[in-house]
């Protein structure tokens, strides 16, 4: 009876990890990038600048309007300065209307010049997104790899603590150990235990969190690779990235959008000259088309200049806000390119340290699993007591940990370095 509830758990949970997904890491990559919300957004900011980019171009093209019209009333009428009285008919009418700003004060160069800064800095946001959700969903993938390990460290804890307390009972049953060592194994097979439900419990919730960062409603399960990547060549790295991260870039773009929209500011100073032209005919014939012809046709040209003098301090206040955004801007620009620099530093010196800790901690498993074998043989014959064994078992299972979290703290570090750089190691 007491194997019942490990078989019903067996049985619960096989539907469970049938039904689970796995991916790789590039699978995992992609997924994450079409759906999550920090990039949708970028990309739908990209669209929205180039929209904004053709409106600024749209601006230096002349504006047309057309319109047309059918009307009857009950009363006679006359067509424009003819006497001529027409009983209740059909009228016709439509007109054609183009006007375009000839000089606006420079405002639609500068604001041209916006656009395509806007367009730039939109473009370099996409880039860092793009490398931020790939960060993200690394550390979703690695996180879940570095907890399955934990499960099979903690898995490899509690046959060790299972097996000494076996041994201990034996020994006890034969005299040759203490009750103190039977009860001391016991406890720390009852510890393994509780290891092995909370790095389960880890692992489920690390699952879960990779599902969520790639769109998938159930636990998605990491597909590992054996390999890991060696440690890059970052000598000329930190150059390349002062230039080109995508953080550097959006920043500066949106700087010299900034310091194009004093310009548009200052072109309120200036007179503004338009020109327009309208064309209309009207009728009580059908019309023929394509503009209305056989009717009598009337158009004028229209040409005006108007020059704002005073309008209550208004101009010199967008002036002023202007020149502050430009001013915030640049200043945001050169703490970006500082920032990065800072986090470049950290990012390049925590890659060479993790790199150097697989090792070490590699060295040190292999030298936890070599006492732990010296001490079984010792405590099998006497030599040593239950504490040096358990020292030994917990020490193997340290170094067990160490290894799994030094590989995911390189990992994260090598992924980290990507963000900052924006660029793929």
């Amino acid at each position: 009876m007491r194997w019942l509830p490990g078989i019903l758990a067996v049985v619960v949970s096989t539907p469970a990890a049938a039904q689970q997904v796995e991916v790789t890491l590039n699978e995992a990559i992609q997924r994450a990038l079409q759906v999550q919300p920090a990039m949708v957004q970028a990309r739908g900011d990209a669209r929205s600048a180039g929209a904004s980019r053709r409106s600024a171009f749209g601006a230096f093209l002349p504006t047309v309007t057309t319109s047309g019209s059918a009307n009857r009333g009950n009363q006679p009428f006359r067509l424009g300065n003819d006497t001529t009285t027409f009983p209740p008919v059909y009228t016709y009418s439509g007109g054609l209307t183009l006007s375009l700003d000839v000089f606006a004060g420079f405002r639609r160069l500068a604001d041209l010049r916006s656009s395509y800064a806007n367009l730039d800095a939109a473009g370099a946001s996409v880039v860092n997104q793009r490398f931020q959700v790939t960060l993200l969903t690394k550390q979703a993938f690695y996180s879940a790899i570095a907890n399955e390990d934990l499960v099979r460290v903690a898995e490899s804890q509690v046959r060790r603590a299972q097996q000494q307390l076996q041994i201990s009972v034996e020994k006890l049953r034969a005299g040759s150990a203490t009750r103190s060592d039977s009860l001391r194994s016991r406890v720390d097979y009852g510890n393994a235990r509780i290891a092995l439900l909370q790095a389960q419990a880890n692992l489920a919730t690390a699952q879960a969190n990779l599902g969520r960062q790639i769109g998938v409603d159930r636990p998605v399960r990491a597909v590992p690779d054996s390999a890991i990547p060696e440690l890059p060549d970052t000598s000329v790295l930190r150059a390349a990235a002062l230039d080109n991260a995508p953080q550097v870039e959006q920043a500066e773009a949106q700087a010299r959008a900034a310091r194009a929209q004093v310009w548009s500011a200052r072109s309120q100073y200036w007179p503004r000259f338009n020109v327009s032209y309208s064309n209309t005919r009207s009728g009580i014939a059908d019309p023929a088309l394509p503009f209305l012809n056989g009717y009598p046709e009337r158009f004028q040209w229209n040409f005006g200049l108007s020059w704002t003098l005073f309008n209550g301090f208004v101009r010199e206040q967008n002036q002023v806000t202007a020149s502050v955004a430009r001013d915030n801007a640049e200043a945001r620009a050169a703490d970006t390119r500082r920032q990065v620099n800072a986090q470049l530093t950290q990012q390049l010196a925590a890659l060479a340290t993790t790199y150097e800790q697989i090792t070490i901690a590699r060295d040190n498993l292999a030298a936890a699993t070599e006492d732990l074998r010296v001490q079984n043989e010792r405590y099998r014959v006497g030599a040593a007591t239950i504490l040096d064994l358990l020292t030994s078992q917990a020490a193997l299972t340290q170094a067990e940990v160490n290894v799994v979290q030094t590989r995911l703290n390189y990992l994260i570090a090598r992924a980290q370095v990507e963000a900052v750089t924006g660029r793929t190691l």
